[in-house]
């Protein structure tokens, strides 16, 4: 049986060296996400509930604090994948973002400001004013439509999600949902080419689990459903569409709103027509995690891919591994959270509470 070796060369390009006698060249991309963890600017926005988050807030969130802040997330995003691929991700998305102009300030930091990221950005109705965003390199990735996506779901279900009642009119609907709706952050989708190949990107943050695990995972499942929807709209317009939705679930791989919802499977070879493939339910599996609470880890940050990325085919794009990003630097070394993702405290201007996950896309060159 022939061996496989890899061997890595320039930016964005690798090679695969069989059995001493044949070599084959492929691209490369690197797509991630990164939940950057109350990546908020300084200015009380009257809007939403930052105050906290204010050089006279609960934080004390000074420019000082920022601008480091903002160099611990570029120096983590330029790095992120590099092990097998020297160029930055190509693609990231981003959660707990409050607004554009942190993006911008971002991008602009030393680390990042030569790869020239564009920016994809809404704003959500999360009170707390904290968006999803997409960063892509504008020299490999081109967007050509792009839409949030908003997510309904109410205190104790009294409307499920896109769920109509007849014998309510328009007027009474808005008044309940006034009153009982849950408002979170929408799913990004964006559709864009990557060097000449279609492919769709679903950014997300699911509601999270205040008020317990069990009473909140119903929001969850709803935002489960509509990525399912999403997907099948796409798949109906295109059976062979490419598309990865990626985010912070605020569930790990076994939870319904992933297995059950969106219909994950762990195996390629569990993969129906149309299926969806998580390669990080394996990573749970293993113990390995991205976000850690009283000495539990869990896999809350995903990115998962429709089967039409993981067929044995490589003359297009294909998906070739997955991993979670765990630098050293990235993780506490003393005190009650040894272990832990270095986050930020009063005292010390970290990075997030959860690591980064990514994967590669991989092309066969001619």
């Amino acid at each position: 049986m022939s061996i496989i070796r890899l061997h890595f060369y320039f930016i964005a390009f690798l090679s695969f060296s069989i059995s001493h006698s044949q070599s084959k060249k492929y691209a490369i991309h690197t797509v991630a996400f990164y939940n950057f963890e109350n990546l908020f600017d300084t200015i009380n926005d009257p809007t939403t509930h930052d105050d906290e988050w204010t050089p006279n807030g609960a934080q004390h969130w000074t420019k000082e604090k920022y601008e480091q802040k903002l160099k611990n997330l570029a120096k983590v995003l330029s790095e992120i994948g590099t092990s097998e691929n020297t160029n930055a991700p190509t693609i990231i998305g981003g959660s707990e973002i409050e607004n554009r102009g942190v993006l911008e300030d971002l991008i602009k930091q030393p680390a990042l400001l030569n790869i020239d990221y564009g920016i994809i950005h809404f704003d959500s109705p999360d009170k707390r004013g904290i968006d999803v965003a997409l960063l892509y390199q504008k020299k490999y990735f081109r967007p050509t439509s792009f839409s949030n996506i908003p997510l309904y779901i109410y205190k104790n279900n009294t409307i499920a999600n896109e769920q109509k009642n007849e014998e309510i009119d328009d007027e009474v609907e808005v008044k309940i949902e006034n009153k009982n709706r849950i408002f979170t952050r929408d799913q990004l989708l964006i559709t864009g080419f990557l060097e000449g190949e279609e492919i769709h990107i679903i950014v997300n943050h699911w509601p999270s689990r205040s008020g317990g695990e069990k009473k909140s995972s119903p929001f969850r499942e709803a935002a489960g459903n509509l990525n399912r929807k999403i997907i099948d709209s796409l798949q109906k317009i295109n059976p062979n569409a490419k598309l990865l939705t990626m985010g912070d679930l605020n569930d790990g791989p076994f939870n319904r709103s992933v297995k059950v919802a969106l219909g994950a499977k762990a195996k390629k070879s569990e993969v129906a027509e149309f299926g969806v493939f998580n390669p990080f339910e394996e990573m749970a599996n293993k113990g390995m995690g991205t976000i850690a609470f009283r000495d539990s880890w869990d896999v809350f940050d995903q990115i998962i891919i429709t089967e039409s990325l993981i067929k044995p085919d490589f003359s297009t794009f294909k998906f070739w591994k997955a991993g979670i990003f765990t630098k050293p630097y990235l993780i506490q070394t003393s005190g009650q959270y040894k272990g832990y993702p270095l986050r930020h405290s009063l005292t010390e201007v970290g990075f997030s509470d959860h690591f980064p996950v990514y994967v590669y896309l991989i092309k066969e060159m001619q």
